[in-house]
């Protein structure tokens, strides 16, 4: 390894790297606008100037400098200083003078380097440039005149997210950063644009003159919206969530969220769920918590605890889950789901619904599978994780399912089952290179499993796995990819049908033939409230949505930026949410709220306090114990075997933008989806 001297210390480093990441090796801060670790080398803002001996007699841009050994680094000479004030004064010379009203204002890259760099007044007494603002649709706000041409967008666009639809044109004072062709961005990543900007250029369209950095408080947390458990920080002021930006997670997101994760916070102040209601002569009335209560015991009172059932939803937490499964055992009710999409994954063998390689484990495949998903649209971070695994070289990647783009070149085998089988059987070309590759993927999505033939699919896939010899000590290459936050932590439960209990849909069935008296909804609105019928139906969530509508009680409940919770992501690591705002009015805690009516039901609940409950999920399964750990769970016998149709695997996500109760509430995200519509009718 090189051993390079950084103003005067010595220190050895990594062949092949940068003089700019040299300098952050030995803790040197080296100012920069165009570098950015996970995009390539521009090379333009020229900001991270330093002097090299041996080497020109010039200061040279450390970021696109590889070291060298014996190399002399110098970053605080006086022509160091010179050379970066001149570059600062160069970049100040069309930048407007608007810092006032820039929401990039307390965070902007330029503002902190004109403090050490910048110089009190101009040289430059021409007139500034003007350039025309950019329309990149409902969620990025541009104002151009305050670019500085850093290209990081451009990259980040076209390498990122994989949508070539920004780029430069004209030169010198009259380059423009553009879509070529005005329009709205096609990528669900787009709001990752204003994080990378390093100036005021792009800002957040849906968050322009909200608020000040510094008037917010922060909360570390994790998104509920999909399955990937994305790390995000949630901006609140006086209990109410403002934005949200990613956090730091090599494991999970990297440094991205999805334009869902990221814009549709603005649902939790639409249709919200703030007092009990009963329903009375055919009209949901407001009541107290008492009267919710009193109704639902009253109808419970001497009830069979086989027609009684519970579906849990989406975005659950774990706390919540696990006291409404302790209820319904109280109760005596066998009939319990948190697969509201029909999803034919049992609770029993781990690995069977677990994403096993891990997210991580995506940049050590060399050969993956897609077998009925589209992975763009059920969870777009995850996608970008895989274009830069093609990125990297030395990955072929193929589909069984939907015809979708993918952002990077696949290989389409076939569009359902039937194709699976063959591939199986080895009647495939792909099957040899598959089993030929050292760490073969196949991600199975829920387009594949939520069909009538999803056990015999699974159990295609599992053959399929061993086969290729996709499972052994060191990997195990079946990825289960969910969309459902709750997902993973609800099979972790054990909320599937107890013996003789019936699935969701036995439960809708029952409820038809009225089999089925008593239904809890825990947040469930994904199902076809038609089929409820006659029964009494209890909802418990935040917004007014389909479970709502339907409901005899409804039981107002928070959202996951108003509770701390507990979270299972699809690769199922444990992670912990927490509570930015409270819920509002009468809304309460989803676990609280379930041990409130245990008491008021004669089955009081075991626990009283958050801490009491998480040591039931510990008890109820131990990997609730290891937090933030990834594991690939341990084989076994998985799926059934039997008749698949020939029907063809479709996603299970017709529109990204909205997919659950918080983003059908939002008006961004209502913004979003006549965009994608408009730019889908233009092509």
């Amino acid at each position: 390894m090189p051993m390079v001297k950084i103003d005067g210390v010595e220190i050895e480093v990594p062949a092949g790297i940068t003089v700019l990441q040299a300098c952050e090796m030995a803790g040197v801060e080296i100012p920069r606008f165009c570098y950015h670790e996970r995009l390539s080398i521009a090379g333009n803002c020229r900001m991270c100037l330093v002097e090299v001996k041996p080497g020109p007699p010039k200061p040279q841009a450390s970021c696109a400098l590889p070291v060298a050994d014996k190399q002399e680094i110098f970053t605080t000479t006086p022509g160091v200083k010179k050379a970066r004030n001149g570059v600062m004064e160069f970049l100040l010379i069309n930048h407007p003078l608007d810092c006032p009203i820039c929401d990039q204002g307390g965070e902007c890259d330029l503002q902190d380097q004109a403090m050490a760099y910048g110089f009190d007044r101009s040289r430059y007494h021409e007139n500034k440039r003007a350039v025309p603002d950019k329309e990149l649709g409902p969620l990025v706000k541009t104002s151009m005149n305050r670019c500085i041409h850093c290209t990081r967008c451009i990259r980040f666009a076209t390498e990122v997210a994989g949508v070539e639809e920004l780029g430069a044109t004209g030169r010198g004072e009259s380059m423009e950063v553009t879509t070529y062709v005005e329009h709205a961005l096609s990528t669900e990543l787009s709001g990752n644009l204003v994080d990378l900007c390093p100036v005021g250029a792009l800002t957040s369209k849906p968050y322009a003159y909200e608020a000040r950095p510094w008037e917010l408080r922060k909360t570390e947390s994790i998104d509920a919206l999909d399955a990937l458990g994305a790390n995000i920080r949630l901006d609140a002021r006086d209990g109410k969530v403002m934005r949200v930006l990613p956090r730091l997670n090599e494991d999970v997101n990297e440094e991205w969220i999805s334009d869902k994760t990221r814009h549709a916070i603005d649902g939790l102040r639409y249709q919200r769920l703030d007092r009990p209601y009963v329903r009375k002569a055919g009209k949901l009335v407001d009541a107290t918590w008492s009267e919710a209560f009193a109704a639902i015991a009253a109808k419970l009172e001497g009830v069979d605890g086989k027609k009684v059932a519970a579906i849990a939803g989406d975005q659950c937490d774990a706390e919540s889950m696990v006291a409404l499964k302790d209820l319904m055992t109280a109760l005596g009710s066998p009939n319990v789901d948190c697969r509201q999409d029909g999803a034919k994954l049992e609770a029993g063998v781990r690995s069977s619904y677990i994403f096993n390689a891990g997210i991580r484990g995506i940049d050590a495949a060399d050969a993956v599978l897609f077998v009925g998903t589209d992975p763009r649209a059920e969870s777009p971070v995850l996608n970008a994780r895989l274009r830069k695994r093609y990125l990297s070289g030395r990955c072929t990647f193929a589909s069984i399912g939907p015809a979708a783009d993918f952002t990077y070149p696949v290989e389409r085998l076939g569009a359902g089952p039937a194709t699976l089988r063959d591939l199986v059987a080895g009647k495939l070309g792909f099957f040899e290179k598959f089993k030929a590759a050292k760490n073969p993927l196949i991600v199975v999505g829920m387009g594949a499993l939520a069909r009538e033939d999803g056990a015999a699919v699974l159990a295609l896939v599992r053959e399929l796995a061993e086969k290729v010899n996709a499972v052994r000590g060191d990997w195990n290459g079946l990825a289960i990819l969910h969309t459902a936050a709750a997902r993973v932590g609800g099979l972790d439960l054990g909320l599937v049908p107890g013996e003789g209990g019936r699935d969701v849909a036995g439960i809708l069935a029952g409820c038809e033939k009225r089999e089925i008296d008593v239904v809890y909804l825990l947040a469930a609105d994904e199902i076809d409230t038609q089929k409820l019928g006659k029964a009494f139906v209890i909802y418990q969530g935040h917004h007014g949505d389909a479970g709502a509508n339907r409901a005899d009680v409804i039981l107002p409940g928070a959202a996951y930026t108003e509770k701390p919770g507990t979270y299972v992501n699809t690769e199922g690591r444990v992670q912990l949410g927490q509570r930015a705002g409270y819920p509002p009015g009468e809304a309460r805690e989803d676990w609280a709220i379930l041990r409130a009516l245990s008491e008021r039901l004669g089955k009081t609940l075991p626990y009283d306090t958050l801490d009491q409950v998480r040591a039931r999920l510990v008890a109820v399964n131990p990997s609730f114990a290891a937090l933030d750990q990834q594991a690939a769970g341990l084989w076994g016998a998985f799926g059934k075997a039997g008749t698949v149709s020939d029907a063809p695997f479709t996603s299970p996500v017709a529109n990204f933008y909205m997919t659950c109760p918080i983003s059908r509430a939002s008006r961004t995200m209502a913004e979003c989806t006549a965009s994608r519509r408009q730019l889908m009718a233009a092509e």
